[in-house]
């Protein structure tokens, strides 16, 4: 591309104009029968789980752990994946794997030369999620995931608004009171815990403790 945006150091590939995101549905397809645990996570997820699309998404991503992206890559032929993190979008040659120091990945669709989705890599294993932020703080995967009525995996409302909540953007306001009328009790008291423990400020907390 040409002049770099601000605090941008190295950029490989297209513009962020050049983002048209796959579906949820269109990435479950793909990825259909690739034997790697996997699920939706950001905005897209809230909107999985509200069962309707309430607001444009600028993109979509999803999750997995980092000794399975290689069967993710496996499965999207054509697609060339680029590291993404500190100023930095970086090709990745196809038997390279990313910096252990990013969790990022933009996968472009080569022949459209479109940024198609976002793969997220995330600690944890197939029994304990764990926040990448913070690996001291886990649950059971049990909790913190869930599928569409068609099978797409996505990452529980409360886990999501628990990302959201660090920065949140008005999309995240708009999210969050999307969510909070249809959490369960389960999900709202876990909410306001994380929220204590890592943002005991967080304006969320008192509508949290209000339903609790």
């Amino acid at each position: 591309m040409g002049d770099l945006p601000d605090g941008v150091t190295h950029w490989d590939g297209p513009g962020l104009d050049a983002w048209r995101p796959w579906t949820p549905a269109e990435v479950a397809d793909r990825l259909a029968g690739v034997g790697v645990p996997w699920c939706v996570v950001g905005g897209w997820s809230i909107d999985l789980f509200l069962g309707e699309e309430t607001r444009e998404h600028e993109d979509l991503e999803i999750a997995t752990h980092r000794e399975h992206l290689r069967a993710i890559r496996d499965a999207l032929p054509g697609m060339v994946f680029h590291a993404v993190g500190d100023g930095q979008v970086c090709r990745l040659a196809p038997d390279e794997e990313p910096p252990l120091e990013r969790h990022q990945n933009w996968v472009l669709d080569l022949d459209a030369q479109l940024w198609r989705v976002d793969v997220m890599l995330e600690p944890g294993d197939p029994q304990t999620w764990v926040y990448r932020r913070d690996e001291r703080l886990q649950a059971p995967r049990a909790l913190m995931e869930r599928r569409t009525g068609d099978g797409i995996p996505f990452l529980a409302p409360h886990g999501a608004l628990f990302y959201k909540a660090k920065n949140t953007r008005p999309k995240d306001e708009a999210d969050f009171a999307a969510c909070l009328p249809r959490l369960d009790a389960e999900a709202r008291a876990w909410l306001l815990d994380a929220l204590e423990h890592q943002h005991p400020d967080h304006p969320w907390c008192a509508p949290l403790r209000a339903r609790v």
